[in-house]
């Protein structure tokens, strides 16, 4: 790999740990900007999903539920950029919301793998409970949650800057040993 990619590896990777760093001591720009992402997310994937539906509906049934739902994504991604702090001050409950769902799915599951003999079903709803008192604490104690999802974005942001030291030093290494 040649020298100036290694570099620029090495200068996304200190951006991408820096921006890590902030989303710890900026909580609710950190939630500001993910509801941005989102929106766009949404907006871009419906704009390339009627694209999408508008090509092949000659040939593909079920055309206009794929409509239906492109033009969802387009005016929910429309709606979430143009009440960007709503979302963001709804991403905390929204997020809690899943967790109480996830949990309540995952207790009720553990009864299928008890049905059909697995010894530990008893962990997976210990989980899922467990999963769901997190999610109602997230509830009734919003800022944590926010303080929670911020922290989340924020180690994997350093993750991924790590990464990429990771990858030039291993790129080096069988630089090296093959001489390239």
């Amino acid at each position: 790999m040649k020298t100036g990619k290694k570099i620029w590896l090495c200068i996304v990777g200190i951006i991408l740990i820096a921006l890590g760093v902030y989303c710890f001591t900026s909580p609710s720009l950190t939630l500001l900007t993910t509801a941005k992402i989102l929106g766009i997310a949404l907006l871009v994937e419906g704009i390339m999903k009627m694209t999408f539906t508008l090509r092949t509906q000659a040939f593909l049934p079920f055309s206009g539920t794929r409509m239906l739902s492109a033009l969802l994504d387009i005016l929910f991604g429309l709606f979430i950029l143009f009440h960007l702090y709503g979302t963001a001050v709804s991403l905390p409950m929204l997020f809690a919301i899943w967790v109480i769902i996830e949990g309540i799915s995952i207790a009720v599951q553990s009864f299928d793998y008890k049905k059909f003999g697995f010894s530990q079903w008893w962990l997976i709803l210990i989980l899922g409970i467990c999963a769901t008192l997190l999610g109602i604490f997230g509830m009734q104690n919003l800022h944590v949650t926010a303080a929670t999802l911020s922290g989340l974005i924020g180690i994997a942001l350093i993750v991924a800057g790590l990464a990429n030291f990771f990858a030039v030093i291993g790129v080096s290494r069988v630089e090296n040993t093959f001489k390239f």
